[in-house]
């Protein structure tokens, strides 16, 4: 493996080398389409996240392949399908699995190549050193935490929000975009990567009082849900997505917190965005601002009630939707309604780099549509939640088929939320089943075994549960 890689610098010209773009890669944890560009939330505040989006190509319809982090990160970063690794819940995180280090992940895969490799904050899930020739540190991770909880008195330590703490500098967050910030004001010597991951908006929900107030409560809009929305689901499709460890929808309605996590969300994502502009202008007053690749996005969606429940860990467009953004030199910027996937931006960012493919990567490169955003594209977005559940996106449809055979059909052109499951239309409209058929031939055809140490997973007991509830 490291031999052909070898072949494979060599045989590009040194001067080619020396022009190489550099890679500044962004990841948002748990950020939905709740952001400006995408029209998610009327009330969100993220102008730095929009400018990113007006200078670049914005992925309106961009999904991840697994709706929990730790998989979608290890998808995003190796190319591969959760159905493919077998790596479909929480755990196991991608460094603990040494069956999986003959596969190059994309930073690996740079740092092969001659780059400069420099990390910070949460970009793979779990222990970062192994992926980075610099790791800046997680920075303080999900904290701080109060003594005490705020608004959620039980439930998961994770699970709570609400304003604190006083100022932005006790935020990891905060520390991330300064680690970050000052890694691009030095000089390197050659191309780099270098990859920040920030925390929020993920639980808890915690940001300092001056991000609250630019939500003041009285006029947070709740997001639309239907109260019999879950009732054409299939049994199996309920089980799988009951929401633990995350409360339930009928808690927060019944304990008047519904609007108060809502705003706490959107502080958080007003928060986040700050710490992202705040690099975004490090690299603009660079030397590197000419030629560095700019990729934003989120790990997966997030509900907020949607759907009756919160949280991720379903396979709705609440859960698989995400921010996707590319900002490449040379190129116009555009907005893309054609469904991709983060297992996509791996070969997208090789070929934009001027690097050979990888053939075992199962994404494919972006770069079509980053010239012509509404070209031809023939693809679809395929997202996973343990063995034998998967959903298909394409432009205008999701189909989605869980391990016991039942299945969901929602038509984006006239049902955005998601709530008339055509599946279950007696009598089926004409035309559907050749839709459903048509979708059915782009699921996974293989469901690699549940990889490694993944008990404990929130996420794994759901789908144990749904699979006994057959």
């Amino acid at each position: 493996m490291w031999a052909a890689l070898a072949a494979l610098i060599l045989s590009v010209p040194a001067s080619a080398q020396d022009e190489r773009p550099n890679v500044l890669l962004i990841a948002v944890d748990d950020l939905n389409d709740w952001v400006g560009a995408l029209g998610g939330h009327p009330q969100a505040k993220t102008p730095n996240i929009d400018r990113l989006a007006a200078s670049g190509t914005l992925f309106a319809n961009a999904h991840c392949q697994a709706p929990v982090c730790s998989p979608s990160r290890a998808s995003m970063m190796t190319g591969r399908l959760p159905s493919t690794t077998g790596m479909y819940f929480l755990l196991p995180a991608l460094a603990d699995e040494p069956s999986l280090h003959g596969v190059v992940t994309m930073v690996q895969r740079f740092a092969a190549e001659g780059y400069a490799t420099f990390g910070v904050g949460k970009v793979h899930h779990g222990d970062e050193r192994p992926f980075f020739d610099e790791y800046g540190g997680a920075m303080g991770g999900f904290g701080p935490r109060p003594e005490q909880k705020l608004s959620f008195p039980i439930g998961h330590p994770l699970w709570d929000w609400g304003a604190y703490p006083e100022g932005d500098a006790q935020m990891p967050d905060h520390r991330v975009a300064d680690w970050a910030a000052a890694k691009l004001a030095e000089d390197h010597d050659g191309p780099f990567f270098l990859a920040a991951g920030f925390w929020r908006p993920h639980v808890p929900m915690y940001a300092p009082r001056r991000w609250f107030d630019l939500h003041p409560l009285e006029g947070v809009e709740l997001p639309e849900v239907l109260a019999q929305d879950r009732d054409d689901l299939p049994s199996y499709a309920r089980a799988l997505t009951l929401g633990l460890p995350a409360p339930r929808h009928e808690w927060m309605v019944e304990n008047g917190e519904w609007r108060d996590a809502v705003q706490a969300y959107l502080a958080s994502t007003s928060f986040v965005d700050a710490c992202v502009g705040r690099v975004l202008d490090a690299l603009a007053a660079s030397r590197h601002a000419q030629d560095t690749i700019v990729v934003l996005l989120s790990d997966h969606g997030f509900h907020l009630g949607e759907k009756q429940r919160w949280a991720k860990r379903s396979l709705w467009e609440t859960s698989t939707r995400v921010p996707l953004i590319i900002a490449a030199p040379g190129r116009k910027p555009g907005v893309s309604g054609r469904p991709v996937g983060l297992i996509d931006v791996y070969p997208t960012l090789l070929e934009l780099a001027g690097l050979a493919p990888d053939a075992g990567l199962e994404g494919r490169s972006l770069s079509p549509l980053l010239d012509d955003p509404a070209g031809a594209w023939p693809h679809a977005a395929v997202t996973t939640f343990g063995p034998g559940n998967h959903t298909v996106r394409s432009t205008r449809w999701r189909y989605t088929r869980y391990a016991d055979g039942s299945e969901e059909l929602y038509d984006h052109g006239e049902d955005p939320h998601e709530w008339r499951n055509l599946a279950v239309s007696e009598p089926r409209p004409e035309g559907l089943s050749q839709v459903i058929a048509e979708l059915r031939e782009r699921l996974p055809v293989d469901d690699a075994p549940i990889r490694g140490k993944a008990e404990g997973s929130a996420g794994l007991d759901a789908f144990r549960s749904a699979q006994e509830g057959r």
